[in-house]
C-alpha cells in the first residue's frame, strides 16, 4: 500500500521534560491532504523556564486552569493504533511522549505489515526525509524548509482554518504540526515518492544505516 493511503498523524509539542507538555498539535494527513486537526493547552507539571517561554509564549500561570497532558492517554494511544506518528526531528516528540507514557498499547508495526509492537515508533520524520531527498537545502530547520519549498502561503491558509487565532506562528504546536504536514504532503505530489510504501517511508526517516536495514531488507527505489 502506498504511504499516501495510510493515515499519518503529524505531532508537535511545546514544552520540555522539565515543564511537561504545555501544548500539543496533531494533524491527520491522508492522500496528501490535511483531513483533521486537534490541539489544546496543558497544565505545566514542572517549572517553565523563562528562556522557553520566550520561544513558545506559554507560561505556567496562564496554563494553571488547563487539564494536564496525561489526560490525553486514550487519544494518543488510539492514534498509534491507527497509523504511524510523524514529527520534524521526531526524537524530541518521541522523548516527550515517553516521559509521560513509556509505551503505548500493543499496536501495528507499520514497518512490518502483520506484526505488532509496543512502541511509539518507528516515526515518520520530515526532517530526515528532506535531508536525504533534498540535500541541496542548506538548513533542515522547519521554517527554513517551508520557505525554501515555497509552502509558506499554503501553511498560513491552513493555519487560518485550523489554528487558534493567537497561535498562528512558528513555535505554536498546531502551527508547527501543520508546517511538518505540509512538507510531508508536498512529497505526495512527486509520483516517484507518492508510490513509496509506508515501510519505505519509515526507512527513509532514519539516517542510521543499521536501523534502516532493520526496518527493511528491500531496495527503497
Amino acid at each position: 500500500m502506498d504511504w499516501t493511503e495510510q493515515p499519518i498523524f503529524f505531532v508537535d509539542f511545546e514544552g520540555s521534560t522539565a515543564s511537561g507538555v504545555l501544548e500539543y498539535g496533531v494533524v491527520t494527513l491522508l492522500r496528501g491532504r490535511v483531513v483533521e486537526t486537534r490541539t489544546r493547552l496543558c497544565r505545566a507539571t514542572g517549572e517553565v523556564a523563562a528562556r522557553d517561554s520566550a520561544v513558545h509564549g506559554l507560561r505556567a500561570a496562564g496554563l494553571s486552569s488547563q487539564a494536564p497532558f496525561a489526560d490525553e492517554w486514550g487519544f494518543f494511544a488510539d492514534l498509534r493504533e491507527r497509523g504511524p506518528l510523524a514529527a520534524h526531528y521526531a526524537g524530541v516528540e518521541n522523548a516527550l511522549l515517553k516521559s509521560v507514557w513509556p509505551y503505548p498499547r500493543s499496536s501495528p508495526d507499520f514497518a512490518r505489515p502483520g506484526e505488532r509492537v509496543i512502541d511509539w515508533g518507528p516515526w515518520v520524520d520530515s526532517a530526515r526525509l528532506y535531508a536525504q531527498l533534498y540535500p541541496q537545502f542548506p538548513s533542515g530547520q522547519l521554517q527554513a524548509l517551508v520557505t525554501a519549498c515555497g509552502l509558506q502561503t499554503e501553511l498560513d491558509a491552513l493555519a487560518a482554518e485550523h489554528c487558534p487565532a493567537d497561535r498562528r506562528q512558528y513555535h505554536a504546536a498546531l502551527y508547527d504540526a501543520l508546517a511538518g504536514a505540509v512538507l510531508l504532503a508536498a512529497l505526495a505530489r512527486d509520483a516517484s515518492l507518492a508510490s513509496l510504501s509506508v515501510m519505505q517511508l519509515l526507512a527513509l526517516s532514519t539516517l542510521d544505516p543499521e536501523k534502516r536495514a532493520a526496518l527493511t531488507q528491500d531496495e527503497l527505489f
